[in-house]
């Protein structure tokens, strides 16, 4: 069974940087889709970042040229590098993944469908 965990988050100030990871157990496929999504208080869920098996990648408007996703095959771990933060990226942040997806990897596939890790909270001071 696949299980998800992240790591990585905490308090940091605006400007500054932080990388989160979630490692995969369980995990041995080679297709998969997976993302980063954040919570903020009194907030919905979004979409963060989205990679496919192929490296193919996309980007909330908010966050783009700012974070980074990637992964690390070898050691079955998603990472989402979190430059010049703001206090609005305040938020728990989660990961989700879709191992041999059948639709196109997106945020709605993995809403619907994804396997999700517990969060991870950060918090950006101004």
């Amino acid at each position: 069974q696949v299980q998800l965990v992240e790591s990585g988050g905490g308090s940091v100030q605006s400007g500054g940087s932080l990388r989160l990871s979630c490692t995969a157990s369980g995990f041995t496929d080679t297709s998969y889709c997976m993302a980063w999504f954040r919570q903020g208080p009194g907030k919905e869920r979004e979409g963060v970042a989205v990679i496919n098996s192929r490296g193919s990648t996309l980007y909330a408007v908010s966050v783009k040229g700012r974070f980074t996703i990637s992964v690390d095959n070898a050691k079955n771990t998603l990472y989402l590098q979190m430059n010049t933060l703001k206090p609005e990226d305040t938020a728990m942040y989660y990961c989700a993944a879709e191992l041999r997806p059948s639709v196109v990897c997106s945020f709605d596939l993995l809403e619907a469908r994804g396997i999700w890790g517990q969060g991870t909270q950060v918090t950006v001071s101004s």
